[in-house]
């Protein structure tokens, strides 16, 4: 199928490792033009680089999501150079205290996992709604996380950020639907990587005095599929939400988790 993304301007955030790369590249297989918004620029220029490798033209801008005046400069910079976004696929987000109970959680704690997980998403959707308001046309992919829809003990703070997150994807499509403006989330489980492994499993494999691989093999008995999510099929999940394919699909929360959230 021809998702019809060739073309279009797709701002993406957190794109330098794990899914945010697996991503942007997705996208760039596509002929989407990138936009790669991010604290640490250095770590995204190999993802242009790559993007650009494969035909596609990408700009990456400096930014914090957290701060609104670096975000709404970001996406200023970013429709001065193409012109327009047709899309906005926010990734940015961070995992929170992990094991520690509500009461544990500092209030700290709590705060930073919620601005960077909701408010970097807002600031995010408050910029760049206003050019996609005014072309009449639009995608927002929020990637969101299961324990937004089910809880997870030990995750309060990560857990707390993933439901605001879910909040603020149904009201904005009620919201931007009128504008021709699909708004939905994508809602990963756990994901095959560096923070699955060396944090999550890690963590587990303390708790139970289990090694890392019986601790990987425990989260994959818990989906119906028997397996850990990867990187790619998030990718496929955002790219179909982005195109025309789901041009009938707003306010969704769409789980990858191998069947988990919804079972």
């Amino acid at each position: 199928m021809d998702l019809n993304l060739s073309g279009r301007v797709v701002l993406i955030t957190g794109p330098a490792k794990g899914m945010g790369r697996a991503i942007s590249l997705s996208f760039a297989r596509e002929g989407a033009k990138l936009t790669l918004l991010g604290r640490d620029t250095a770590a995204i220029e190999p993802v242009a680089a790559e993007s650009q490798a494969l035909g596609v033209e990408a700009a990456v801008f400096g930014c914090d999501v957290t701060s609104w005046a670096q975000t709404e400069a970001a996406v200023a910079s970013a429709l001065a150079h193409f012109g327009r976004i047709d899309v906005l696929v926010n990734i940015a987000g961070g995992s929170g205290p992990i094991g520690k109970t509500g009461w544990n959680t500092t209030t700290e704690e709590f705060n930073d996992i919620v601005e960077l997980n909701m408010t970097g998403c807002f600031n995010t959707c408050r910029a760049v709604l206003p050019a996609m308001i005014a072309q009449q046309s639009g995608r927002i992919v929020n990637v969101g996380g299961t324990f937004g829809m089910r809880g997870r003990a030990g995750r309060l703070a990560y857990s707390s950020s993933k439901w605001g997150l879910r909040g603020l994807t149904k009201s904005l499509a009620l919201e931007a639907g009128p504008h021709g403006i699909n708004v939905n989330c994508v809602a990963p489980g756990m994901v095959d990587g560096p923070r699955f492994r060396d944090k999550v499993c890690a963590n587990l494999a303390r708790e139970r005095g289990i090694s890392l691989e019986e601790a990987m093999a425990l989260h994959a008995a818990d989906y119906a599929l028997r397996r850990v999510s990867t990187d790619q099929d998030v990718a496929h999940a955002c790219l179909f939400l982005a195109s025309d394919a789901a041009r009938q699909i707003t306010g969704v929360d769409l789980p990858v988790d191998g069947g988990w959230a919804m079972l």
